[in-house]
């Protein structure tokens, strides 16, 4: 099989190119380190600030990240509210930098482990969040979407955030086909958040 660069397949592989970036995110100042083989290397992607802006952890306490890639969601979103963070990818490489992040940024609790979308999940969270990779498919996306109903605790919540151009609309059906509810709780330049809760 011909290894390829995706951030969505496990990369372990291939050459480094390692960066660190230093974001403001929040409020609070979170240090980076990515590579080769990771979504979004070079700058925090514009549709997880989008997220990250307009999450409200109500009463969540515990989190789970579905493609992690190398943390910026779980990462942030924990250390702002206090979250126990679960971070979950099927990139090794990005797995790998996620627990690097985690010791930088001073937190000590996440669980990080590969798990193709929730294999190898078997706890349920107050809160889970992703920003999906479209480019490995609809199936793999709605998998994500749906695959969330049963790892959340009831009166838990999803979030995440996808450009209306790469499915949206979509996405926002197939929410509220398993959730019986989804919200559009922001647009910014074509990215919507969109949120649902697990009411029983």
């Amino acid at each position: 099989m011909v290894k390829t660069n995706m951030y969505y397949e496990d990369n372990r592989d291939l050459g480094h190119d390692l960066h660190q970036m230093n974001v403001e995110l929040l409020g609070l100042s979170m240090t980076f380190t990515t590579d080769a083989g990771v979504f979004s290397k070079s700058a925090i992607d514009y549709g997880s600030r989008v997220l990250l802006e307009n999450y409200e952890p109500e009463m969540a306490k515990s989190l789970l990240d579905v493609g992690c890639g190398y943390g910026t969601l779980g990462l942030t979103l924990s250390k702002k509210y206090e979250l126990d963070p679960t971070m979950v990818d099927v990139n090794t490489r990005a797995l790998d930098l996620t627990a690097l992040n985690a010791q930088k940024n001073g937190i000590q609790h996440a669980k990080i482990f590969k798990s193709n979308m929730y294999d190898e999940v078997s706890d349920c969270y107050d809160s889970i969040v992703s920003n999906p990779p479209i480019r490995a498919g609809k199936a793999v996306v709605h998998g994500i979407l749906e695959g969330s109903f049963q790892h959340l605790n009831v009166n838990g919540h999803l979030t995440v955030v996808i450009q209306k151009k790469q499915g949206a609309p979509s996405a926002q059906k197939k929410i509220q086909e398993v959730f019986g509810n989804c919200e559009v709780i922001a647009k910014d330049k074509g990215y919507f958040i969109l949120r649902s809760y697990k009411t029983n």
